[in-house]
This record gives structure tokens, sequence and C-alpha cells, in this order.
């Protein structure tokens, strides 16, 4: 596996070290650190640029050492260009299968804006992209992870299964699988449908949920894990949802499909997707396969 981590020297980059470095990884696994250094600011300050550039060299190889020390191999790179451009031509190019990097916080502001870089290189990367946020205390006392994996049957859900099934992860670890039916919105008059013919599509989709949890949850069952599965109530959008179900249940991550089953997700970054990872209290995961 090849986990491209950016960092930026704040403590949001802290967490993402800590966390690279306490979890299992499948054997062979290579790192590459990487700190974009925007050269538009130094335009003017030419030798300035340089002795960036020399600092961002050594407070990588600072930064490695953590992960060297947990016995992985790590390169470090500093990238001269706009991090947002930047980072997904890095993680292209250097073949990455996972790109893990920090939110801007935990307050409400930071979780709604989420930071551009962060939210641009979810969208361009090409691989699956990990949003790393620190772990309450409560949380890291506790054996093992708390893993929340969403699932509404699409293939894109199956990919993010797949990807939880094929790796390690700590001793002690939990799964909860989730699915969240969708009830057609009624806006006004709605005269396509009788009453009952929304009630039967009202079912179809609990039914659908329900298949589409059990089926995930045999399939990590299979792979040795710890699961057990949940249908949400269908009375709120999937993304709050799924935000619930993880506060509730006190997940430390979130890994999902990149968009689901509705087709303009499949045009942009899926409105789930996105939601989920803008505005979880803990980390989340949108996996792409490369």
């Amino acid at each position: 596996m090849r986990i491209l981590i950016a960092v930026d020297g704040s403590s949001s980059s802290d967490a993402v070290i800590q966390e690279a470095a306490a979890r299992p990884w499948p054997k062979g696994t290579e790192m590459c650190l990487v700190t974009a250094v925007d050269p538009y600011f130094f335009t003017r300050a030419p030798l300035l640029l340089e002795e960036v550039k020399q600092r961002t060299s050594e407070g990588l190889e600072e930064a490695a050492r953590p992960l060297r020390k947990a016995g992985w191999a790590v390169s470090t790179t500093a990238l001269l260009g706009n991090p947002r451009h930047g980072l997904p031509k890095t993680a292209s190019e250097w073949k990455a299968d996972l790109v893990m990097l920090g939110s801007h916080g935990r307050g409400a502001f930071s979780r709604l804006l989420l930071g551009s870089t962060a939210q641009a290189v979810m969208r361009h990367a090409a691989c699956s992209v990990e949003i790393v946020r620190a772990k309450e205390k409560s949380h890291a006392e506790r054996a093992g992870m708390r893993v929340l994996i969403p699932t509404d049957g699409s293939e894109y859900a199956q990919m993010a299964l797949h990807a939880v099934a094929e790796r390690p992860w700590p001793g002690g670890s939990e799964f909860l699988i989730i699915a969240c039916p969708e009830f057609p919105v009624i806006i006004g008059e709605y005269p396509y449908y009788a009453p009952e013919q929304l009630t039967q599509l009202a079912k179809g989709s609990e039914m659908h949920a329900a298949e589409s949890a059990a089926s995930g949850a045999d399939l990590l069952s299979k792979a040795g894990l710890r699961v057990s599965r949940q249908v949400t109530e269908a009375k709120d959008t999937p993304s709050r949802a799924i935000l619930a179900a993880a506060d509730s249940w006190e997940a430390d991550l979130i890994v999902m499909g990149s968009h689901g089953r509705r087709g303009f997700d499949r045009i942009v970054l899926g409105s789930v997707s996105e939601s989920v990872a803008m505005h979880a209290r803990c980390s989340v995961e949108v996996v792409r396969k490369v």
C-alpha cells in the first residue's frame, strides 16, 4: 500500500502523523510525507523561498521519525506549487492508494468549510482520501477502533466495504454497517403517485437498505471482523443520519464510497460523501479504487 501524507506543521498535521503511526497497515506499505510550498507568495523574495524550502525539508524529516520508528519505509518531498492542485497531482504521479491529511480543526465554522486544500484534494484525487481528525481523549483510551461504514448497495459502497475487509485493523476494533433508506420527497402537490404507491416506494427503500446492510455485514464477518448492522429511520437525509449515527456510536472513523446510487453523484463528488466529510467530528475516508 502507498500512502501519501500531506503535512503543514499544524496541529491537524500532527494528528495525521500520530494516526498513521498508530495504525497497522499491510506488509510492505510505503509512506511519503509531502508539504506544499506555494511559490506565489515568494515572487519578490526568491532567496527567502530557498530558505523556506530548506526548512520545509528539515521539518519533513523530523515529522517522519514517528513513522520510521513504527517500522514503515518513509520518503519526504517538499512540493513547489499550490497545494490544492499539487497534492492530487503528486498523489497520481506517486501512484498513491490513499492520501491522508488533516482538517482545519473541530470548531463549527471549520467543519463547515473544512479547508480549501482538504476539500480540493478530496474532490480531485484519483485515489482514496482520508480527512483525519484528532480523537477524543475517551476514544484514544479504548482498545481498537470503531469504524462506521455506510452502504446503499452501490458499487461504490462495495468498494468501501472491500477496502475495510482487506485492511488490517487494531485488535479489539468494532465495525458498524449502516444503511439509510430514502423516502420520496413531497413538496406541495404530488400528482404522479397515489398514497399507496408512495407507501410501496417507502417499503421498497427500507427493504433495499436492510438487504444492503445484511450483505455488508456478511462480507466483513467473513473477513473475521467484529461487525454489527443498523438500518436508520427514514426521517432525515442520509448524510445527517450517518453523522448522527457516528456521534451516538462514538465512531473513530467513517469509511464510505465516493458517491452513491444517484446519477448526479457520478458527475461530482457525491453530495452525501462530501457533506459527511465536511461535518463529521471523527476522521472520514472516502474510498476510490486506483
